[in-house]
């Protein structure tokens, strides 16, 4: 399957990139009222309360989860459905061909696909079991930090732009996202570790 994608731009800087393996499946064939086959994917973009490892810095493990209450009041009014968070728009909200619905468990989907040639191309991809990973993009108002564990929890996101399916490996904006929402912690616990070393090397100095 050949589709295009877009290269990180500047209108994506403030957005976080967020993968996960594809907790989605093709949906039984249906047809609609015109007697056309619905073509259907559906599963969870985001799960609540489970760590991931998002990001590995000097042999560090920092960690992300979303808090139940991540997605209260979140805008939500026109999210698209997509490959690789770019090239043509294959579901969306506004147009009802992309379901959004946030549970106990998480952000539930359900994209109908088959309204595009991509579309249909990306659900026998899905099918098939050659495309397994989706990411969310999303912009944060709200997160905490846990430095004993170094996880940071997710409590308010502002914005859902998209969910995508993402192939393999890691698109490349997860990681660079990744990274950025730690940078703060990880210059804090550097500096910290280098006046830690430096006391002790005043120590060392006193004493000898």
């Amino acid at each position: 399957m050949t589709m295009t994608t877009e290269t990180p731009n500047a209108r994506w800087k403030d957005r976080e990139f967020r993968e996960f393996q594809f907790e989605i499946r093709a949906a039984t064939l249906t047809e609609d009222e015109g007697g056309e086959e619905a073509l259907y994917v559906e599963g969870y973009a985001v799960r609540f309360n489970e760590t991931t490892v998002l990001w590995e810095y000097n042999d560090v493990q920092y960690k992300e989860k979303v808090a139940p209450t991540a997605l209260a009041e979140a805008d939500m009014s026109d999210v698209i459905f997509n490959y690789n968070h770019g090239g043509k728009v294959m579901a969306r909200t506004r147009n009802k061909t992309l379901e959004l619905k946030v549970d106990s468990k998480g952000l539930f989907i359900r994209a109908r696909l088959d309204g595009t040639e991509e579309g249909r191309k990306l659900y026998e991809e899905i099918k098939g079991g050659y495309i397994d990973r989706m990411s969310y993009a999303y912009t944060t108002k709200e997160t905490s930090y846990d430095s004993e564990t170094r996880t940071r929890t997710v409590l308010r996101i502002k914005k859902v732009y998209d969910v995508s399916a993402v192939d393999i490996p890691a698109y490349d904006t997860t990681s660079i996202s990744a990274r950025s929402a730690f940078e703060v912690e990880i210059a804090e616990e550097e500096k910290a570790a280098a006046a830690a070393e430096r006391r002790k090397k005043l120590l060392l100095k006193t004493y000898l």
